[in-house]
């Protein structure tokens, strides 16, 4: 039996060969979505999914009634050789430990460029149309605010945090988990984390963090840690 090639990947690999082949920069315009379908051979449906998951990774911004362009200073999408070997509670037992606490830091040193990607995020999530759409934009989300701690050390390890999250493992897991309410309840929280961000109350921003992670856990693997542990967050 053939293994079917994802269409997303078709598209977004069209893309990438778009920008390089015909040397377009930020603010270039790029092919309309018909167009792009007919050089991928694939539906509109599929196209446009995809352009909102590379609009997530602030690869190109879309404008109704005028297109779809390169980003500014469009970041290289992170891409890895292999899966890296850990589960879904080693995922979240890391981001307990490391979210909250960067709160403290996104406070001192968020600037309003900062704030603006972060609504950025937030419209994109409001917007998805479904759960892989969805789950590109939580993932920018959680990003943008790494990226506002202006720590490389830790948007590096931001960066594995993502790689991580396209484990098969954590992938099935979390769409398996997903309802509209539970991304609904999501959204209501990285609003609150916005919020309390923007208000700069470091602690009001590291207990709402502790709490949307929490609740991402028990979505995920319920109450209990893996192996008898103790839960992180608790």
């Amino acid at each position: 039996m053939s293994s079917q090639i994802d269409p997303a990947a078709i598209v977004a690999d069209m893309v990438e060969r778009q920008i390089a082949e015909r040397s377009l920069g930020p603010g270039a315009r790029l092919p309309t979505e018909r167009e792009l379908a007919q050089m991928a051979g694939v539906g509109r449906a599929a196209v446009r999914r995809t352009l909102g998951y590379l609009e997530a990774e602030g690869r190109v911004v879309r404008q109704v009634g005028r297109g779809t362009f390169v980003a500014p200073a469009a970041p290289a999408l992170i891409r890895t050789d292999g899966q890296m070997e850990t589960s879904p509670f080693e995922i979240m037992t890391v981001r307990a430990l490391l979210e909250p606490g960067i709160m403290r830091l996104v406070v001192m040193s968020a600037t309003s460029a900062d704030f603006a990607e972060m609504e950025r995020c937030l419209r994109g999530g409001d917007q998805a149309a479904d759960y892989l759409e969805w789950e590109a934009w939580d993932t920018a989300m959680h990003r943008s605010l790494v990226s506002a701690t202006h720590n490389n050390f830790l948007v590096r390890i931001g960066e594995m945090i993502s790689s991580a999250r396209t484990n098969p493992a954590w992938g099935s897991l979390k769409q398996r988990s997903s309802t509209e309410e539970r991304r609904d309840q999501y959204r209501a929280d990285h609003r609150e984390i916005f919020r309390t961000l923007r208000e700069r109350d470091a602690g009001q921003a590291e207990a709402a963090m502790r709490q949307h992670l929490s609740r991402v856990r028990s979505h995920l693997i319920g109450g209990a840690g893996e192996n008898g542990f103790a839960d992180p967050l608790s």
